[in-house]
């Protein structure tokens, strides 16, 4: 039995339907037809379209879980099913059993490309990033396929930090010189670390976290077989998610509060943790799959900081800034463990000794 407000954690998935970004029991951005909040950047896809002056290269960017990948696919299904034909809405609606919609979730539209990670057959484990060559295979096929009846083409780039330097000079090559009708969606986590000729060929649209009771509205609008969370439990992920439901599903799950008892514990006997303990939460980690574990150590890690900075306000500024400084040696590592996909093991032993030097 899972504990209170916790949920059953869903085998995972078959290898030929991995892909990145995959959450248990929830439905992906393609399958989504609602979105919650982000109503301004909706208008801005709708008045370009009403307008017919719609870039041919959009960035939306903003952190992890807010809706990204959701508006990009929103987006697509009215591209798709040729807008021309469709009533005006601001928040791009379409009908669910409408032809394109049910296309565009299962990724079988002739007009529409995800360049995305994908889990191939047979392998083990989900690629690091976007080869160049299933960039050049998805892009020439993009720019022979005919739009179809006035619909556009649609390439969704999730996300461009998958991207590795070759893929991501073959997006920017098909960006400069776009074939007709055809629109390019570059989901991005953190957009000011992409190519700046990739910006700057693009139009930005940045979405902001959501706020608390839209990630409650997200997560109690999935439909079965994702569990209905206990209240108190859903408040406490939603409290702590900032802004973004990728966060608080994870925070939901048994495993991760595990995790999260066993840092709070460690953090608690700083500076003086057991280091076996320390050893063995490195160990748990090193799991290709552990990516939202990690996360939910390095939220509480952060949590704890800023907890102490706030108990510590009489101690004076030099105890404070050591605390301010190991946050950010912290930060700084777990960066570069995620972008040259670093043993994790090191990362937790340096984070916990980091903070045991600024507790002394």
């Amino acid at each position: 039995m899972p504990p209170e407000g916790g949920r059953a954690r869903k085998e995972a998935p078959a290898v030929s339907e991995a892909e990145a970004g995959d959450l248990a029991q929830v439905p992906r951005p393609r399958e989504q037809s609602r979105l919650v909040g982000h109503e301004a950047a909706q208008a801005a896809f709708a008045e370009a379209l009403a307008t017919g002056r719609l870039h041919h290269a959009w960035l939306i960017g903003g952190p992890v879980g807010i809706g990204k990948a959701t508006l990009a696919y929103r987006v697509a299904r009215r591209l798709v099913a040729d807008p021309r034909t469709l009533p005006v809405s601001e928040k791009l609606d379409l009908p669910d059993d409408h032809p394109a919609a049910r296309q565009v979730a299962a990724l079988s539209h002739p007009n529409l490309i995800a360049l995305r990670r994908v889990q191939a057959p047979g392998a083990k484990t989900l690629p690091t990033r976007i080869s160049v060559d299933a960039a050049r295979e998805a892009l020439a096929l993009f720019a022979t396929t005919a739009g179809g009846e006035g619909g556009w083409r649609v390439c969704i780039v999730d996300s461009a930090e998958d991207l590795n330097a070759n893929s991501a000079n073959a997006l920017l090559k098909m960006i400069e010189e776009p074939p007709p009708r055809a629109i390019f969606l570059i989901v991005s986590h953190a957009p000011g670390r992409l190519l700046p000729t990739i910006r700057s060929r693009c139009r930005a649209l940045t979405l902001r976290p959501l706020a608390g009771e839209q990630v409650r509205a997200v997560i109690e609008g999935f439909p079965a077989p994702f569990p209905r969370p206990e209240p108190a439990a859903l408040a406490r992920a939603a409290a702590l998610s900032e802004g973004s439901v990728a966060r608080a599903v994870a925070l939901l799950d048994p495993s991760t509060q595990a995790i999260e008892a066993e840092v709070s514990s460690l953090l608690a006997a700083l500076p003086d943790p057991d280091w076996r303990r320390v050893l063995k939460l490195g160990e748990s980690l090193a799991a290709r799959d552990a990516e939202p574990l990690l996360t939910a150590v390095l939220d509480a890690i952060q949590r704890h900081v800023a907890a102490e900075i706030d108990r510590r306000q009489g101690e004076g500024p030099a105890r404070l800034l050591a605390l301010v400084e190991a946050a950010a040696r912290i930060g700084a590592v777990a960066r570069e463990a995620a972008i040259y996909n670093l043993d994790r093991r090191p990362l937790v032993l340096a984070a916990f000794e980091t903070l045991a030097a600024a507790g002394r």
